[in-house]
């Protein structure tokens, strides 16, 4: 059940596809961030392709190349709306990406998507994902700030000629874009002479591929170090019924001090599955 604060932005976000919360973090805490990341942006290449773009860095694994980065992840209201969106259509969400985005001048204004076309899923039933792009630096008209198209998530898209005008998430480190995997959006051209920074964090339904391998950028030596919650987000723990196991077991397994040589297979069952499945063998073991 959602609060008012949340159930606010909740309708926006199903209205309009995305909304936009002011000051949600305190600047302090993204400027940390960005200083924990300064090392990472300056050694990061420049992309390959024209829908990366050839005058933006990218690199992701942020849960380990930062505490704060973590920090949002868990942020509670992001995390109801988050839970919001995706609980009907899964038993648990994950996280899907957690990467940080430096725009740099002269970048044209990136090709207009949905990110949930990166699943060839049947869409319209239900929503794949929710992102939160959290600036690090001060997002303008003329910097590269990103370009959401209001109503996109209710309706087809055929070509871009069909597209309105869009919004310019023009906002400040501490604020958060919210928008839907649904909902056509894309970057700014960066006309000035500076950097625009931010990271995307995203949340997708707990049986998809996410789009960045998690197991690889957290391997059990990093997230043994998470807080639990932050580490099942991150992959380690079962999608009922059993999906995701490791030797039949949740893969949390691997985070404990001692992994067993050969793991016991255990049921990971939704309630009503465990029911059937119950009621199912004890008929077959004559009624005991």
């Amino acid at each position: 059940m959602t609060g008012p604060r949340e159930a606010h932005w909740l309708d926006q976000l199903q209205e309009d596809g995305y909304c936009i919360i002011p000051q949600l973090v305190a600047e302090q805490q993204i400027a940390a961030l960005d200083a924990d990341l300064e090392g990472a942006f300056a050694q990061a290449p420049l992309g390959k392709g024209d829908f990366y773009g050839h005058r933006t860095k990218r690199f992701g694994s942020l849960l380990r190349r930062s505490q704060v980065a973590g920090d949002l992840v868990l942020q509670p209201l992001v995390l109801s709306l988050a839970r919001a969106i995706l609980g009907s259509a899964c038993d648990r969400m994950q996280l899907n990406v957690a990467q940080a985005i430096a725009i740099h001048p002269g970048e044209i204004e990136q090709f207009p998507h949905c990110d949930q076309d990166m699943w060839a899923g049947r869409k319209g039933d239900h929503e794949y994902l929710l992102n939160v792009i959290w600036p690090l630096t001060e997002f303008t008209r003329l910097n590269g700030a990103t370009r959401i198209y209001p109503g996109t998530h209710r309706k087809p898209v055929d070509n871009l000629e069909s597209l309105d005008d869009p919004i310019v998430a023009v906002c400040k480190p501490g604020d958060a874009i919210c928008f839907l995997g649904s909902t056509v959006h894309g970057a700014g051209p960066n006309q000035t002479e500076d950097v625009r920074r931010g990271v995307v964090i995203g949340y997708s339904l707990g049986w998809l591929k996410p789009y960045e391998n998690l197991w690889l950028a957290y391997p059990p030596a990093v997230a043994k170090e998470f807080s639990p919650e932050l580490a099942e987000l991150a992959g380690y723990v079962q999608h009922r019924p059993n999906l995701g196991n490791f030797e039949g077991q949740c893969p949390s397994v691997l985070l404990s001090d001692k992994v067993p040589e050969f793991p016991q297979a255990t049921d990971s069952l939704r309630p009503d599955q465990k029911e059937a499945v119950r009621e199912f063998a004890k008929t077959r073991r004559g009624g005991r």
